[in-house]
């Protein structure tokens, strides 16, 4: 088989082939022998020649080809047609018999047309006859014409190419796209395409959806939403976005370094208390709630890396906001920054609000209101209160320390930061336990003693030694002073002065209870504020027997005695010293 139809057969013919027939008879031998694309001569039902009228004698009967025989490519004679009363064509058996049995399952059977005269003679016009068209021929479907009005089946321009031979033939070219548009089954989702049909009103001058086809027939072209691509780059655009914020914020707390200020602060001053007892995740806190640093994780990282870091102590201090973290350490280590209040041991009550106001930049006497007013809310232990003649219930718990006290803050929470230290200190030393084995009534009494010591003592050695003379004064069996203490300092507190030289007619004549050469005993309550020294030293006493004790040089010196003729020799030596 060829692959232009059944059986072997030459090359293709073309029109222009020199070769091809001799162009006898006017053309008509050459369409007679007309090949088929397929490899075979193009069998017609007739071959239609000139056609002859002779006179009416024959039938009407006309000749084809004036007789003349016909024949294939291979030279061999097609039959003469045969017609039977009908004008139907009859085959020869013979020649045909190749094809019977194809024809006769293919080949719908001929339909005659047949022309009568008005006498119902033959008007010449012969049947034409029909064959079965061969499938794989792909020219065997079209009718053939006859003489010249045989069609030109390659010279219109939807014709297929005229056949070329093998080493003639080309590739057929691609077809050209120039309005290529995705369609919804070509990639692009339907969501892309304009289907908005009421994207042009009627009437609005403009053709609708079937106006905007191409020239070629072809499909029409969507439009583009412009709002929907946007939808989409946003929606996709903020994922991005998102997802890399998310994931630099959990490198920054696996990985980062934590966030902090540069400098040394933006000039903007604030006041930050320490607690007492802080650690560095707790002052962190403190100072990142105030403004000073950025992160509490820069502050502990900038105190680790401190060799100093550790020793920052309580208290309140004056910083700037947005400080880095190593500014802000730097600072806090520093004594230019604290704004501490600092109580010294033995101050009594009354200096201290004074001192408390001029911190707070308060009214003079106003923590002294407070103090008077709202004491019993200020923390003090219930063997502290409601002691009679008392000037000051608070006296003796201004415990001397360190404290923040700032402008801004209130005096009733600076009193409050005291009265808790002292209550802290007095638990620590046991303060309540072992005033019963010291032959006293109460820690109010022992807290008194340690007052006591704290205003008349000069050193450690002093207060001790003190400390027995006010328990031997205190004797029943005491017949040098008949249990009076006649301390100067309790004078001078009562008379809220520190005075040396003391007239005795001034001293023996005063009733105040605070007047211990008047009364007999301890005073009715503390006259200051003891350290722990004095405390310790209340708590401690010597044995050598000491009742009496002077400030020989008037200042610092103290010496003490036994008996009454020692106490004289060292009063003379004080009258001495001091040019009395």
């Amino acid at each position: 088989m060829t692959e232009y139809g059944r059986g072997p057969g030459s090359e293709p013919w073309h029109p222009e082939d020199p070769l091809y027939g001799d162009g006898g008879w006017g053309g008509q031998q050459a369409q007679a022998g007309q090949q088929s694309p397929g490899g075979q001569p193009q069998q017609y039902p007739e071959q239609q020649a000139q056609q002859n009228y002779g006179d009416w004698s024959n039938g009407g009967q006309s000749s084809y080809g004036g007789g003349q025989p016909q024949y294939d490519a291979y030279g061999r004679q097609h039959p003469e047609p045969q017609y039977d009363q009908y004008g139907q064509q009859q085959y020869d058996q013979h020649s045909y018999g190749g094809q019977q049995q194809y024809d006769q399952q293919y080949a719908p059977q001929a339909q005659p047309q047949q022309g009568y005269d008005n006498g119902g003679w033959g008007s010449g016009a012969h049947p034409q006859a029909h064959y079965p068209a061969d499938p794989s021929d792909p020219y065997g479907q079209q009718a053939g014409g006859y003489g010249a009005e045989q069609p030109d089946f390659y010279g219109t321009p939807e014709a297929y190419p005229p056949p070329e031979p093998p080493t003639r033939r080309r590739a057929e070219p691609e077809p050209q796209r120039t309005d290529w548009d995705p369609g919804p089954d070509e990639g692009e989702h339907a969501f892309f395409a304009g289907g908005d049909e009421d994207d042009d009103a009627p009437g609005d001058g403009r053709g609708g959806r079937e106006d905007r086809r191409t020239r070629g027939g072809g499909k029409p072209k969507k439009r583009r939403s412009g709002c929907a691509c946007l939808v989409v780059c946003l929606v996709l655009g903020g994922g991005v976005a998102g997802v890399g914020y998310f994931g630099y914020q959990f490198y920054q707390d696996r990985f980062g370094a934590a966030p902090d200020y540069a400098g040394d602060g933006n000039g903007e001053q604030v006041t930050v208390t320490i607690p007492k007892g802080a650690g560095g995740s707790t002052i962190g806190q403190e100072l990142k709630r105030q403004g000073v640093v950025k992160s509490v994780d820069a502050f502990i990282a900038a105190q680790q890396s401190n060799p100093r870091g550790k020793s920052i102590q309580d208290g309140v201090y004056t910083l700037q906001k947005e400080m880095s973290a190593d500014s802000a350490i730097e600072l806090l280590l520093s004594p230019k920054s604290r704004s501490n209040l600092i109580i010294a041991e033995g101050k009594r009550n009354a200096d201290v609000y004074k001192l408390i106001d001029k911190r707070l930049e308060v009214k003079d006497g106003t923590t002294a209101k407070v103090a008077k007013s709202e004491y019993k809310s200020l923390g003090l232990p219930d063997w502290a209160l409601n002691h009679k003649d008392v000037k000051d219930p608070l006296e003796g718990f201004l415990y001397p320390s360190s404290y923040s006290a700032a402008k801004g803050q209130k005096p009733e929470d600076v009193l409050k930061q005291m009265v808790a230290r002292a209550n802290e200190q007095y638990e620590k030393i046991g303060l309540e336990e072992k005033a019963e084995g010291l032959g006293l009534e109460g820690p109010w009494q022992l807290l008194t003693v340690a007052s006591l010591l704290q205003a008349e003592g000069k050193t450690h050695d002093d207060f001790r030694k003190m400390s027995e003379v006010i328990y031997n004064r205190l004797k029943s069996s005491n017949t040098e002073t008949n249990q009076k203490l006649q301390f100067d300092s309790t004078f001078n507190y009562l008379m809220r002065q520190s005075k040396i030289h003391i007239s005795l007619s001034e001293i023996q004549t005063n009733p105040d209870p605070y007047n211990t050469y008047y009364h007999r005993g301890l005073p009715p309550g503390p006259i200051g504020n003891p350290g722990e020294e004095a405390l310790q030293a209340a708590l401690n006493p010597t044995e050598d027997g000491w009742i009496y004790f002077v400030a020989t040089d008037g200042v610092q010196k103290t010496e003490f005695a036994k008996t009454h003729d020692e106490f004289l020799k060292l009063k003379d030596k004080f009258d001495a010293s001091s040019g009395n």
